[in-house]
């Protein structure tokens, strides 16, 4: 019925101008925020340990909250203080009990972290969700588009209980607290939501992908390809748009799109809207707004209080670390084409907590952002400074060159004698000579980053890459624990990690070539 989809949009259109992103003034709303976190928090333990009741009430507040209460990382946050939470202790670092945690290990560790989820937070993350959705107004979608259903590709709605609260993936969180209203448009709905291995809800998609009318698809973008080519191939159709043919709109989250920009086309039949949200298990960060090109505007009136550490030596170790009594800075104090660590003390008890990812301003004024990897995800063995930007644009441009689909990858520093060598790992079921593809991913570095070209002259002695069929990648992640859901393949390999990679694929190659 075109008149639901009308009533929908008009909805949306009068909504949107007291639930806007944009902020009149980023400081003041800022402020805003932090004045709010202070005095709900001042009763908790933390709040009285750092005095958030006095703190509220000072002229100066927002000075004192950053010299009195200092950086954590995970581990400060929860040794000290969020065990408690997790042992259902009330009043810890927020008001009231934590029923879930959002197990998180990002892609740079290998345990668990808890990070807990409180009402606060779910409301502003159902918030951001709504507001993100009333941008589609301008896009010029017909009335229609309102009526389709929405599929949201995350982890399990069947949470584990641990006697106090429960644990699993933030998408698995949020999906079982939708909002009423929105539950006639979600996909795949309660019953395959549950599911908790990811192969069999996977196979449920795809058996019940032709009932449903879908016009946005949300999710992380490996995980979403490959359902799209199991519908696809199930089903015996050229494209994705011959089973949703009112598929408009795919939004993406957590890693870079350019790398599978040329895999997605591949599988659409028609053109549809790319649109990147900034979703972590910490909060609603930002999304991209219409006319912003390969950027996304911060949220900053919803419940988070952002500081930003430069991402350089003086605030990090070789490792990516913290080092002690960073520099932290406001939303006021920041410059465009500056990489920073993102630092939020949010509605759910984190407290100028160091989340593990690094983003770069593209408009200050605009408070607009690129997301530019981890704090862990890069490789510098002898100085040369390769970040998670670098290595996405190289697989572009080398996928660009070559025609090829590359969907996943990653790269690791090994040794080389007495100096340093970089082994790449490309996944892909395409022809590629391995050779080849090193000699140009060490071409693009060159041009990319000044650091890697010195450094290539005088300490690393070698670059090599191993193309791997894509499964190669999808098995490992299965043997970690991290198939499906938002969970994505590291682009750096470290020390165990690199190793428990290594033993994979040398496992691998002795199946199918002995």
């Amino acid at each position: 019925m075109p008149l639901l989809g009308s009533i929908i949009r008009k909805a949306y259109e009068l909504r949107q101008f007291p639930i806007d992103i944009r902020a009149a003034d980023p400081v003041k709303e800022q402020e805003k925020v932090l004045k709010k976190l202070l005095a709900k928090a001042q009763n908790t333990a933390f709040g009285e340990y750092y005095d958030f009741g006095i703190m509220a009430d000072h002229p100066d507040f927002v000075t004192l909250f950053r010299s009195r209460v200092p950086v954590h990382d995970y581990n400060a946050m929860f040794t000290n203080w969020w065990y408690r939470s997790l042992q259902g202790e009330p009043y810890v670092t927020w008001p009231g009990k934590v029923k879930y945690f959002a197990l998180t290990s990002g892609t740079s560790e290998a345990s668990s972290k808890h990070i807990p989820v409180t009402p606060d937070m779910l409301r502003a993350i159902h918030r951001a969700g709504v507001r993100q959705l009333v941008t589609t107004t301008k896009y010029g979608f017909p009335d229609e588009f309102y009526e389709k259903e929405i599929l949201m590709i995350g982890g399990s709605t069947h949470l584990q209980y641990n006697g106090t609260y429960y644990q699993g993936d933030l998408s698995g969180i949020t999906a079982k607290n939708i909002p009423f209203w929105f539950q006639h448009f979600y996909k795949p709905g309660r019953l395959i939501s549950r599911e908790q291995e990811w192969s069999v809800k996977l196979n449920e998609i795809v058996r019940s992908a032709k009932n449903w009318d879908i016009g946005i698809v949300v999710g992380v973008p490996a995980w979403v390809q490959i359902m799209m080519e199991k519908i696809i191939a199930h089903h015996k159709v050229q494209s994705i748009h011959d089973i949703w043919p009112n598929l408009s709109a795919y939004v993406h989250s957590g890693v870079s799109f350019d790398p599978y920009v040329r895999s997605f086309e591949k599988l659409l039949g028609r053109q549809i809207l790319y649109n990147e949200s900034y979703l972590a298990s910490e909060g609603y960060i930002a999304y991209q707004q219409p006319g912003n090109l390969n950027c996304m505007e911060m949220i900053l009136n919803n419940g988070i209080f952002y500081e930003f550490i430069p991402y350089n030596s003086t605030n990090f170790d070789g490792e990516g670390d913290l080092k002690p009594n960073p520099e932290t800075l406001t939303i006021a104090q920041v410059e465009p084409d500056k990489e920073y660590a993102l630092l939020l003390s949010t509605c759910a008890g984190a407290w100028r907590y160091l989340i593990g990812d690094t983003i770069k301003f593209i408009s200050t004024k605009r408070s607009e952002i690129v997301l530019t990897g981890r704090t862990k995800q890069f490789i510098s063995l002898c100085g040369e400074h390769v970040s998670q930007d670098n290595i996405n644009c190289a697989i572009r441009l080398l996928q660009d060159e070559y025609n090829v689909k590359i969907s996943e990858f990653t790269i690791t520093g090994i040794c080389y004698g007495n100096l340093f060598a970089h082994k790449w790992y490309l996944g892909t079921d395409d022809p590629l000579d391995p050779v080849c593809a090193a000699n140009k991913l060490d071409e693009y570095l060159k041009v990319l980053n000044d650091d890697y070209r010195v450094e290539r002259i005088e300490a690393i002695k070698n670059v090599s890459a191993e193309v791997l069929p894509l499964h190669v990648f999808h098995d490992w992640m299965k043997l970690r624990g991290k198939e499906g859901g938002a969970h994505k393949f590291p682009r750096v390999l470290k020390n165990g990690q690199r190793e428990h990679w290594e033993t994979h694929v040398n496992t691998f190659k002795l199946r199918y070539n002995p």
